[in-house]
């Protein structure tokens, strides 16, 4: 067991074609992700009827994944909390289902947005059967087999004309995936084609830190997914570039503070707030108690994250609030090296970020094994620790 701090592993999805699912999840599968382990992960989902198959193919020249998932329960209309409850109640390492649940609550606070609805309440059509399921999580799956700590993605690439959905015709780009892309960078190509899905871009939304070049990494490997149209001037491709991180100690990485003052809302409702923005992908999201107007007791919501997540921050803090205002600031930040080990308690695999001065257990570990235990958080939290130190001694 090494306690030597890693670089960041980064994850760069070059979107020249747009993004899908199953591209991406193509993709990652090409540049390494295994597929039994993908299943296996997968299947401590609460729902079979599903198969995934992977197939080689060309598009342009260059050989690529073709990711199929085949479903025989054709149910297109979950609700987003049923989704998140069956994400959060899975097995799933605790980064999976954050990262799976941050890109359904984007995808949900966009279609509420646009219908007028209740995030909670909103009925996934498209997004909500078995395929879009298995893409959106085997996503976070497979960037948790190649040991992705950061996302980055090029701009997006969009269609044009219109595209068929549960509401009929409706423009291209979809408007939820406008929604999903507000303050990220995009353009149009002249293909009538949905290049880039709701889904591909509430994966952007949700997990994406950096839109732009590729990041300044040493590559460790790279893939491509396949898009099933053939295209006439373009590869219809996703590719993905992993590698790590090139340590800096000038430029930080960049992020958005996002905040506003309230004055007229419950704890609970704050409380529900902070819950939500880290479900939406905050790096960090937290409460800071002031003295506002009239000499009212008030609170900041404060939300950090990335650029390309602004508009979703914005729009969880006056969803849950009800705030009139909100505010950002462009911040950069230098995130400590670290790298990941695993400690078992009582057969449970608690993992533990390792940086230069100390280790620390992930604490959603932590809880999934305390319910399946017994223990109380407190125990497992302590008998991880010490299986960690003998770890060290063997070594």
């Amino acid at each position: 067991m090494s306690t030597s701090p890693a670089p960041e592993r980064i994850a760069w999805f070059h979107a020249f074609s747009g993004i899908a699912g199953d591209m991406a999840l193509g993709a990652l599968i090409d540049a390494g992700a295994s597929v039994d382990d993908l299943r296996s992960m997968l299947e401590s989902l609460p729902f079979d009827g599903w198969s995934m198959s992977v197939e080689p193919t060309m598009r342009g020249g260059i050989a690529a994944a073709n990711l199929t998932v085949n479903v025989s329960d054709h149910s297109h209309h979950r609700t987003a909390r049923t989704i998140i409850d069956m994400i959060e109640g899975s097995g799933l390492p605790g980064r999976v289902r954050s990262r799976s649940i941050a890109t359904f609550t984007a995808l949900a606070t966009a279609e509420a947005s646009l219908h007028g609805s209740n995030v909670d309440d909103v009925h996934f059509h498209e997004v909500g059967g078995h395929d879009a399921i298995v893409d959106v999580v085997g996503v976070a799956c497979a960037l948790e087999l190649l040991g992705v700590d950061r996302v980055a993605a090029s701009p997006i690439a969009q269609g044009i004309g219109m595209v068929r959905s549960a509401h009929g015709a409706i423009p291209n780009p979809a408007p939820a995936t406008v929604r999903l892309l507000e303050g990220v960078a995009t353009y149009g190509v002249d293909i009538n084609l949905e290049l880039t899905t709701p889904t591909g871009a509430a994966l952007v939304r949700a997990l994406c830190e950096q839109i732009g070049p590729m990041p300044t990494m040493t590559i460790a490997a790279s893939g491509f997914g396949s898009g099933d149209a053939v295209l006439d001037n373009r590869p219809n491709l996703l590719q993905v570039v992993i590698g790590d991180s090139v340590a800096s100690t000038v430029e930080g990485q960049p992020v958005a503070l996002v905040e506003a003052n309230v004055d007229d809302v419950t704890g609970e409702v704050l409380a529900d707030t902070v819950a939500a923005l880290l479900q939406g992908g905050a790096h960090d999201a937290w409460l800071t108690p002031i003295v506002g107007k009239k000499g009212r007791p008030a609170s900041v919501v404060c939300a950090l994250a990335s650029p390309a997540h602004v508009g979703t921050m914005r729009d969880i803090i006056v969803h849950h609030t009800g705030t009139f205002g909100v505010r950002a600031q462009q911040l950069s930040r230098w995130p400590a090296e670290r790298s990941f080990t695993e400690v078992d308690v009582q057969g449970e695999m608690i993992r533990m970020k390792v940086g230069s001065h100390r280790a620390k257990v992930e604490h959603d570990d932590a809880v999934q094994a305390a319910k399946r235990t017994g223990l109380s958080v407190r125990e497992v939290t302590s008998r991880a620790e010490a299986a960690y130190r003998i770890g060290l001694d063997d070594d």
